[in-house]
This record gives C-alpha cells, sequence and structure tokens, in this order.
C-alpha cells in the first residue's frame, strides 16, 4: 500500500462506515487508490489464494489468537464488554499495523480491503456502537473476516478457529 492510499485508507474509509456503506467493499477508492474495477465480494486469484506477506501474516494471526482466547466466552454469551472493548482494540491495532506494513500487489490489496472493512464494522459493534448489531453479533463478524481470509489467502501458518 502506498503512502498516498495509506493517507486516504482511515479517512474514506471511516467516512464509509459513518454512511453505513462499508459491507459494500468499497473501503477505499479515487485517484490516488484505485484497484480497477471496484471488488464487492472476495474473489481468487484465478483460482488461488492471493499471496500474503510477512507484516499481513502476523497482524492475521495476533488477530486469530486474540479471538481464539475470547471465544469460548463469546459463544456462551458471557464475555463482559471490557473484553470485547479490548478485543475491538486489538483489532484496529492489528488493522493499522497491516496499513502501515502490508505491501501487497494491487489486486490482492483490493481483495483485502473486503475482509478489512469487515473487521473494522466488527470492531466498531464490538465497542457497543453500532446500533444495530450487538457486541457478540460483532466478535461473529470478525470470525468471518478470519474466516474468509484463510479461504482467499496464502497464508500456510495460519490456522482457522474451529467453530
Amino acid at each position: 500500500m502506498s503512502i498516498n492510499a495509506r493517507i486516504l485508507f482511515f479517512p474514506v474509509l471511516f467516512g464509509t462506515l459513518s454512511l453505513g456503506f462499508a459491507g459494500s467493499g468499497q473501503a477505499a477508492t479515487g485517484a490516488d487508490h484505485d484497484h480497477g474495477e471496484a471488488h464487492h465480494e472476495l474473489q481468487f486469484n484465478a483460482g488461488q489464494k492471493w499471496a500474503t506477506d510477512a507484516p499481513l501474516r502476523k497482524a492475521m494471526s495476533e488477530m486469530n489468537e486474540t479471538l481464539r482466547r475470547f471465544l469460548p466466552a463469546v459463544h456462551q454469551n458471557t464475555l463482559d464488554d471490557a473484553s470485547y472493548s479490548k478485543l475491538s482494540e486489538q483489532v484496529n491495532a492489528n488493522v493499522a499495523y497491516i496499513v502501515e506494513n502490508c505491501s501487497l500487489p494491487p489486486d490482492a490489496d483490493a481483495q483485502l480491503h473486503v475482509i478489512i472493512a469487515t473487521m473494522l464494522t466488527s470492531a466498531e459493534s464490538m465497542t457497543g456502537k453500532a446500533p444495530s448489531e450487538t457486541r457478540r453479533a460483532g466478535a461473529v463478524k470478525l470470525l468471518g473476516a478470519l474466516d474468509d481470509y484463510a479461504t482467499y489467502f496464502a497464508d500456510p501458518g495460519f490456522k482457522p478457529i474451529k467453530h
């Protein structure tokens, strides 16, 4: 992701979230962050998984392991608000790390943005700031985003959470 793309990514994404359109998969658009045709749903790279780099693998692994620790309480509906907020903070920190350090080819980056948009909306829900979605639903959405990452991105060390 170029410097200009990083600078534009969060303001555009958060603006999109505030308008309620994050689910469209168009997290960041415009001349400074153009990936060609907008991706509305995840796709394979000519039938193969998308390439990853070390920063992406590190951040996704950290989010996966953090959710793995909290998941039993999420399933039992016993996770407290403070823990949901902590999980949300971890998601936001890891997404920021990805944006700052990840360097994927444009097409893979565009696909990753679909997953990142889902992760950020899940984080917002886990803070209790999404009136239409519970904190628990945000955690479930994060689990789905991590499953999507495992499905569409080549990361041999990533172990999806069994659920």
